[in-house]
């Protein structure tokens, strides 16, 4: 035997051995439904230097955004200083994908959390279970949210997140895919502020 066939033989069980670990890592999508809404500061991922909240009325214009297999199109965006943004977000991948506004301690933070959502059922690779979600929600005090930064959606589907960028340009903010394992692959992009 060669030892061409050797390694791709090898990897080839690698592969099969890893494939459900990484699977359930990197789709384990985030059991939450968001939506944007009215609410700033009081929810857990909006923050008051990532902006705030927007409405659809106040908004200045809409950026489509595309989620594929772990990146975006586009995969950054210039928005003016306190600009109100309407994203309308598709998931054009094959597994569950998240589209969330944020600093990368926000998304540190998120990341546990979404982990946690994996470990209990709550996503899947590409669905996201709303039977768990309940049972967590009843059991833990948490399992889905409503957050006005971020959305999480199943392949085909699509959302919208109204944003208010801050005033001020020195806070770097990026949009990311919190779902384990995607935002590590590089499924994030970058705001310019100007």
């Amino acid at each position: 035997m060669s030892k061409i066939s050797t390694s791709c033989g090898t990897i080839a069980i690698l592969v099969t051995l890893t494939a459900p670990a990484s699977i359930s890592l990197a789709d384990g999508a985030n059991g939450h439904a968001h939506r944007a809404s009215a609410e700033t500061s009081s929810t857990p991922h909006a923050s008051i230097n990532a902006g705030k909240a927007g409405t659809a009325d106040s908004s200045a214009r809409t950026i489509n955004i595309s989620m594929n297999d772990n990146y975006y199109e586009p995969e950054s965006v210039s928005v003016k200083a306190g600009e109100t943004i309407r994203f309308v977000v598709q998931n054009n991948g094959d597994f569950v994908h998240e589209f969330n506004v944020g600093t990368s301690a926000m998304h540190t933070s998120h990341q546990s959390e979404m982990m946690m959502m994996v470990q209990h059922g709550v996503l899947r690779p590409n669905s996201i279970n709303m039977e768990a979600a309940e049972a967590m929600q009843a059991s833990m005090g948490h399992g889905m949210h409503d957050e006005p930064n971020s959305i999480l959606l199943e392949p085909g589907q699509r959302g919208e997140v109204i944003w208010t960028f801050p005033a001020s340009s020195d806070v770097e903010i990026e949009f990311a895919c919190n779902v384990p394992g995607h935002y590590e692959s590089g499924m994030l992009g970058h705001f310019s502020i100007n």
